[in-house]
């Protein structure tokens, strides 16, 4: 029982603000002493910092982000320290851009960093919103002499060293693969739409009333295929879109994944469609698989580093989703036939889940900008 009532709790505890993660494309090129860089920073992450929308509408425009120009500069490399060889390496020059990601639009800050001498490890002190945002994260891609290194900078590692030359391709592809664990983890309505569908496959309909399954077996071989639906549907369109083959605007696909999980909900408290779950998990995973991409598709990495990354980074996702179905399967089963299970973890936990997801659908394609008040 009071194993139940964790998991309820913890699964209750998600933020209703659950968004895109943040994440910031740090790209470097380096030549000798001469480093030129490109930083891409979300507009929405910098006005949380430092408050861009001066007219309070809710939009940011670029007639904004100019008149920020100095104060973004000077905020994003107070948490940015480039050095090597023990020696610090001094900026020259930034210029100020704006550009548009799959997630929404990014300033661009285009900067020039000279060292005092050449540049054969090259050191990365990277704080930049994790005072603010535990959950920030900064993906790297250095560059030099046709070689090309990743890394992802966050709260437990900001501080890198990398060495140049060619580069370690195992540290790259553990690193996305802990991205994907961290992606999922992180990604609540991509939890709670798993969960959601999860949460009747240790039930059976009968007579209009939820009852128990008898074998385990049964709700493992159903859990099987909603599992491996959602994961074969999620990599597919994970694949298209890191390649670029498909993209589609995010706010579109944001508001697409509260649609699936409101559905998901929905299905459970009036049940419409009760075989072949597998294929609503497929269906939907598709678009869940989108918004899994954008953490991909703004580093820009060439042929042979995007397949390492792409394939570690799904890894990692599915990695993450096992360990969720892991730990939920058998206490769900377990539990199955207690009223704490049928009505308060299945009928309250569907009925809440599903007032998350309206939140979420009318903030994503209304534009309300509700989650950046909570």
């Amino acid at each position: 029982m009071r194993s139940v009532i964790l998991i309820w709790l913890v699964l209750m505890a998600l933020p209703v603000w659950a968004h895109k993660p943040s994440d910031s494309y740090l790209s470097i090129n380096v030549q000798a002493q001469a480093i030129n860089g490109q930083w891409d920073i979300a507009l929405r992450d910098l006005n949380y910092a430092l408050g861009l929308d001066d007219n309070g509408d809710s939009r940011i425009t670029w007639g904004e982000v100019q008149q920020h120009q100095a104060h973004i500069s000077a905020y994003a490399f107070a948490h940015l320290a480039i050095s090597t060889a023990n020696h610090a390496c001094r900026q020259d020059k930034v210029t100020l851009l704006a550009d548009k990601h799959t997630d929404g639009a990014y300033a661009v800050l285009k900067f020039e960093v000279v060292c005092p001498v050449a540049v054969q490890v090259l050191k990365l002190d990277y704080q930049l919103f994790f005072a603010l945002d535990p959950s920030h994260r900064g993906l790297l891609r250095l560059e030099n002499q046709g070689q090309t290194q990743t890394a992802v900078l966050s709260p437990e590692q900001p501080v890198r060293e990398l060495q140049l030359g060619k580069p370690s391709d195992w540290r790259a592809f553990g690193e996305f693969v802990q991205e994907g664990v961290w992606h999922i983890w992180t990604g609540y309505d991509h939890i709670l739409f798993l969960i959601g569908l999860l949460l009747p496959a240790v039930l059976w309909r009968e007579q209009r009333r939820w009852q128990p399954v008898r074998r385990f077996r049964t709700a493992f071989v159903e859990v099987a295929k909603i599992v491996t639906a959602f994961t074969l549907a999620h990599s597919i369109t994970l694949t298209l879109a890191t390649l670029q083959w498909l993209d589609l605007p995010s706010r579109w696909v944001e508001s697409a994944i509260a649609a699936s999980v409101l559905l998901a909900a929905l299905n459970n408290i009036y049940p419409l469609v009760l075989k072949r779950i597998w294929l609503v998990a497929f269906g939907f995973g598709l678009i869940h698989g989108l918004g899994f991409a954008s953490a991909l598709a703004g580093l820009g990495l060439p042929g042979g580093s995007l397949a390492l990354a792409l394939v570690g980074f799904n890894l990692g996702v599915e990695t993450g989703q096992f360990a969720i179905v892991s730990v939920f399967l058998p206490l769900a089963f377990y539990w199955r036939q207690t009223w704490c299970y049928q009505r308060l973890t299945f009928g309250l936990g569907s009925w809440l889940i599903a007032l998350v997801a309206m939140f979420w659908l009318l903030d994503r394609s209304l534009d309300l900008g509700w989650a950046q008040l909570v």
